[in-house]
C-alpha cells in the first residue's frame, strides 16, 4: 500500500490532469469543478460524474450513471487501475463516460 504522502501526491497529480483536460471544453457542454478532495463533472443535462479521493483506502473513486469504480495505484504501469481486476484505468474510463454522456471528446494527459 502507498504511504500517505505518495498517495496524496499521485492523487493530486491525477486530479490536476483531469481538471486541465476540461479547460478547452465549453463549460456549457461539460464543466469540471474541484472542491477539496472532490472533482465534480457536470454535463449539459445536469447529470454528474464524481471523482474523489478515499484516503483511508488510498484509492480514487469514480461514480457516474449508477456505477462506481475504485482505483488503486499500480506502480508497474504507473496508472490508476480498478480494484476488480477488469483492467479499467481511471483516465480512459473517465474519457469514455464523458464521450457517452456529453458526446464530447476529452483527452487526459498520461
Amino acid at each position: 500500500m502507498l504511504d500517505e504522502p505518495t498517495y496524496l501526491r499521485l492523487a493530486d497529480e491525477a486530479f490536476k490532469k483531469i481538471q486541465d483536460a476540461f479547460d478547452p471544453i465549453d463549460p456549457d457542454d461539460v464543466e469540471a469543478y474541484l472542491a477539496g478532495d472532490v472533482l465534480t463533472i457536470t454535463f449539459r443535462d445536469r447529470s454528474k460524474c464524481i471523482v474523489n479521493t478515499q484516503r483511508p483506502t488510498r484509492q480514487v473513486w469514480l461514480a457516474a450513471r449508477s456505477r462506481a469504480w475504485h482505483f488503486n495505484w499500480d506502480a508497474s504501469t504507473r496508472t490508476w487501475l480498478d480494484d476488480k481486476g477488469r483492467g479499467d484505468e481511471l483516465f480512459s474510463t473517465l474519457e469514455r463516460i464523458v464521450r457517452e454522456s456529453a458526446n464530447v471528446d476529452v483527452t487526459i494527459a498520461r
